[in-house]
């Protein structure tokens, strides 16, 4: 892959060498496992442990709560490293990149010294719960309420496409503590094993992403502790979510170059060994320039993604521009990898072939994390 991708700047010594080091992990403890957790439809809780054990879980967390105290670059390394090995079940990204940072900025110091370090070590696998089955997109719709009864929460709806949802013991669910709209959204952390009227419903089945554990969850009079609450008061669900949504569809577009410079990388490969009518595909204009097409939007990509992540660093992405980058590269993803599997032919739609997994895992991205229309609207407010 690296023939595929311009110079970067932005990493230093420490976060190649533990490129290197992760990259070597995940080939012996995640890679060949992954075939039978895709049969399975999810990853086994083992790979969890093993990432605790291994410190690669939580590395942005201060040392005081289990993490490393390590700046999100190496979290970049991490959504890099998965998406090159095609390794589309793990969502080690979410667990510690997306949910953990809500308990962290703002839950109290009871929520964080409990949650947080049972989550470094992969005991606790985190999920956040938002859309439901009638609504994705819009918090505006959300049905599920979460009623005060003296010391307790009483929560009552229904949560779908929750990923990491069988296996999760800790879920961020939002729900409506008023009866306003997205301005009575709370966030209130649910313990499954400590919550009776709580219901996983089915391990979803999906297009792409087979060994991610994508589920219902259903809650039916579950009662949590009042003090589950995230943040000084209720309604502050929507404020809370929208603060670190920046950073999760820069991570989405992140992991869509990767995945754009794999199937550029596996087709090259292809095209150069497959013949036809007497010489290599790659021998063909049509498939250079196909390829050429499809690098120059990798390397476009690229660029565009390294430069958001050293404003993220700075403190200076906005939402605009991350939802710039999340619908742009998502989008291309999904073009590069239709072309790829085009020119591997019939080939390409066998499973045993890389880019017949990329194709398939490919297309969602333009839907989590905010869909991409979703994304456009947020850009044309801007104009």
């Amino acid at each position: 892959m690296d023939a595929y991708m311009i110079p970067r700047t932005i990493f230093s010594p420490e976060h190649e060498m533990f490129r290197a080091s992760l990259r070597k992990f995940l080939e012996r403890e995640i890679a060949p496992h992954h075939a039978q957790w895709e049969e399975d439809g999810i990853v086994a809780r083992e790979a969890w442990e093993k990432a605790g054990r291994e410190g690669i879980l939580l590395m942005s967390t201060p040392a005081a709560y289990g993490g490393q105290g390590l700046d999100r670059l190496f979290s970049v390394v991490m959504i890099e490293e998965l998406a090159r090995l095609n390794l589309s079940g793990p969502f080690f990204h979410l667990h510690s990149e997306i949910v953990a940072p809500y308990i962290l900025n703002h839950g109290t110091e009871a929520q964080k010294s409990t949650w947080l370090p049972r989550m470094a070590r992969g005991e606790t696998i985190g999920a956040i719960a938002m859309t439901e089955p009638s609504g994705g997109s819009d918090l505006q719709s959300m049905r599920t309420t979460a009623r005060r009864d003296g010391d307790d929460y009483v929560i009552n709806g229904q949560k779908t496409f929750i990923s990491n949802g069988q296996n999760c013991d800790l879920v961020v669910v939002a729900a409506k503590t008023g009866k306003g709209g997205a301005k009575d959204v709370s966030l209130i952390v649910v313990e499954p094993a400590k919550a009776p009227g709580f219901r996983r419903g089915r391990n979803l089945d999906k297009v792409g992403m087979h060994a991610q554990d994508t589920s219902e969850l259903f809650f039916d009079d579950v009662q949590v502790p009042a003090e589950n609450l995230l943040g000084e008061g209720e309604g502050r669900g929507f404020v809370q979510l929208m603060q670190e949504l920046a950073w999760e569809r820069l991570s989405c577009a992140l992991g869509a170059v990767t995945s754009m410079e794999r199937a550029v990388e596996v087709t090259a490969d292809y095209v150069k060994q497959r013949n036809a009518f007497g010489k290599p595909l790659m021998a063909f204009q049509n498939t250079q320039f196909r390829l050429a097409e499809c690098k120059t939007k990798a390397v476009i990509a690229r660029s565009f993604t390294d430069d958001l992540m050293v404003k993220l660093m700075a403190g200076e992405l906005d939402p605009v521009t991350a939802a710039m980058a999340k619908w742009w590269t998502t989008q291309s993803l999904t073009e590069v990898a239709d072309e790829c599997l085009q020119l591997h032919g019939g080939y390409g739609y066998m499973n045993e072939y890389p880019i017949a997994q990329i194709w398939a895992d490919a297309r969602v991205t333009k839907i989590f994390a905010g869909t991409n229309e979703i994304m456009k609207m947020l850009i044309a407010r801007s104009l």
